[in-house]
């Protein structure tokens, strides 16, 4: 559904405030009394054609956290019961094409409970609200009470996301995050009912994927000598290497985990700017008449570098060899998108090229911006001719937006309401309302405060859908995306501070029916993360706690880059 489609409050008919507080908030909840119903050993699994990859992950996790088996239940059985009507005998998974695709009803009642979704997926984000209703507890590996009792109150669920794009981006290049970590924010998203993972793959400071034919992006572009600590203006520095990147294998096994649990892939492979690893890994990818590129290295700090990639044709031919293998390990079903970049390219090398110049000349361009934007067209002609869709940052829009590309709206929300009024595809992701990396408190003890305060309140209240549209325009918003930029973020708990608790109410908004910003019920959110941090605390996340940070989370003597005042809506 597009941003105007859903405009009314979640309705919780009969609801307790605190029964299952259900994040994100669902369309419908109507409880059927005060009872309890409980699962037990001897609870069957019915899987229904299509379900396959719930029913493995409810015995997977749901298993391992409550101690049961959920055998199969046999296809023409029927659920015995216990006579008082207190027991669940089975739980039925089924497809119902009358719902929506990523919709679902969770229906409990005794002797069955029944997840039916409008596809795989929406049966998927069915069993993730059953486990939110069994308890925090239920997001543990393992029971650590043997003999408790898995309850479920009597209830039926019907629901539906908002947006088709709910998605976070996360850097690997600045900090890189290995693959384990990768597996854990994909279950975390999954958690959440978020279903885009963009996986943003190169910059200046690191090529994170493995490309058989040019082995020297990852043996020399995956790796830098050392580290800024803190922003870019900080004196101080990690003096040791840094760097890493995924095998094929590992991009392979990170694809089909995300599939299984319903979440696109969306790789980006950064040109024609942030690009100082590939031209350091292959010199000649960058403006040779200008630099000497040969002695370039990974870039160890933080900004926008100088460094581009130079508009010849062996640069094409190179990036459509590296996009060949990205196509492979990335496919269509699971990775209809391929993000291109297309952000804070400095074009000054360019001015300066004599080669840049005469391609300019030779194509009849008017300027640097047109050049960059022939480029970008280049790779959405090169993309679609094989089945794929480019999405690019909003400076795509530059010189001309390349026809049927999308457009990642960072810098503001223009970008995105120009690209949807000339007909073009959005996710909205505006750096002043979504960009976690935003420091969350204007308190001391912040560590490392980048940009504007950006409250777990002021998550909550962000509405992607700018009222400037027609609801015919609005209809191009694909839907929303938090971005996660590791500059600042050494390990996996800063990335968890920065991420948690924001991440719920962000999974809220691109999920959830929630009124206009203003009118939205703050407070019972924050009544219902109450709980939630049950959860988060159960499955290890190591977020912001709602008094401030730890002492062990906190960065003293690390310069950041605050910015006063409230951020500005462009």
């Amino acid at each position: 559904m597009t941003g105007d489609a859903v405009t009314n409050a979640t309705e919780r008919t009969g609801a307790p405030a605190h029964d299952g507080a259900l994040i994100p908030a669902p369309l419908r909840l109507a409880h059927a009394g005060d009872q309890r119903l409980a699962l037990h050993a001897g609870t069957l699994l019915e899987t229904g054609p299509g379900t396959e990859d719930t029913a493995r992950w409810l015995r997977t996790y749901l298993g391992a956290a409550t101690g049961l088996l959920l055998a199969e239940a046999p296809a023409d059985g029927a659920p015995a019961g216990d006579g008082d009507g207190t027991l669940i005998d089975r739980l039925a998974l089924a497809i119902d094409p009358e719902l929506p695709q990523e919709g679902y009803r969770l229906s409990v009642a005794a002797p069955t409970v029944r997840i039916e979704g409008g596809s795989g997926a929406g049966v998927f984000w069915g069993a993730q609200t059953l486990r939110q209703l069994l308890g925090a507890e239920a997001h543990r590996r393992v029971p650590l009470d043997p003999a408790r009792s898995w309850t479920l109150p009597a209830v039926t669920v019907e629901d539906s996301p908002r947006f088709g794009w709910r998605g976070m981006m996360l850097d690997v290049s600045r900090h890189f995050t290995p693959k384990e970590g990768v597996l854990r924010y994909l279950d975390l998203l999954a958690a959440h009912k978020l279903n885009v993972f963009h996986f943003h793959l190169t910059d200046d400071q690191g090529w994170r994927i493995e490309i058989k034919r040019y082995p020297k992006l990852t043996e020399a572009g995956a790796w830098r000598s050392r580290t800024k600590w803190g922003h870019r203006a900080s004196p101080l520095w990690e003096d040791k290497p840094h760097g890493g990147y995924y095998t094929q294998d590992d991009i392979r096994e990170i694809v089909a985990y995300a599939a299984a649990r319903h979440i696109r892939v969306i790789p980006e492979i950064d040109v024609p700017g942030h690009s100082q690893a590939a031209i350091t890994a292959y010199p000649e990818l960058g403006n040779t008449d200008v630099i000497d590129t040969a002695a370039l290295s990974v870039w160890d700090t933080w900004g926008v570098s100088p460094n581009i990639l130079a508009p010849t044709e062996h640069t094409l031919r190179f990036y459509e060899g590296v996009l060949e293998e990205v196509l492979d390990l990335f496919p269509a079903q699971t990775s209809p998108f391929i993000h291109i970049g297309g952000d804070e390219c400095p074009k000054d090398q360019w001015k300066e090229s004599p080669a840049a110049q005469a391609r300019i000349r030779e194509l009849g361009l008017k300027d640097e911006d047109e050049l960059q934007s022939w480029f970008i067209r280049h790779f959405d002609t090169w993309i679609s001719e094989r089945g794929r869709r480019l999405i690019g940052w909003d400076e795509i829009l530059e010189g001309g937006l390349a026809p049927g590309a999308a457009v990642s709206s960072w810098r503001g929300y223009g970008g995105g309401i120009t690209a949807a009024r000339a007909g073009h595809d959005v996710v909205m992701c505006p750096e002043q309302q979504v960009y976690l990396d935003h420091r969350q408190h204007d308190g001391p003890d912040e560590p490392v405060p980048i940009g504007f305060v950006r409250t777990l309140e002021d998550v909550y209240r962000f509405e992607p859908v700018p009222p400037e549209l027609t609801r015919e325009e609005a209809r191009r918003v694909l839907g929303t995306q938090a971005n996660v930029w590791t500059e600042v973020m050494e390990n996996s708990s800063r990335v968890d501070y920065q991420v948690f608790p924001r991440l719920a109410a962000f999974a809220e908004v691109a999920w959830s029916a929630l009124p206009p910003s203003a009118e939205r019920d703050f407070d019972g959110f924050e009544d219902r993360m109450t709980e939630h941090y049950r959860r988060l605390d159960a499955l290890g996340v190591q977020y912001r706690p709602p008094g401030g940070p730890a002492p062990w989370q906190q960065r003293p003597g690390l310069i950041g880059r605050p910015i006063d005042g409230p951020p500005p809506n462009v």
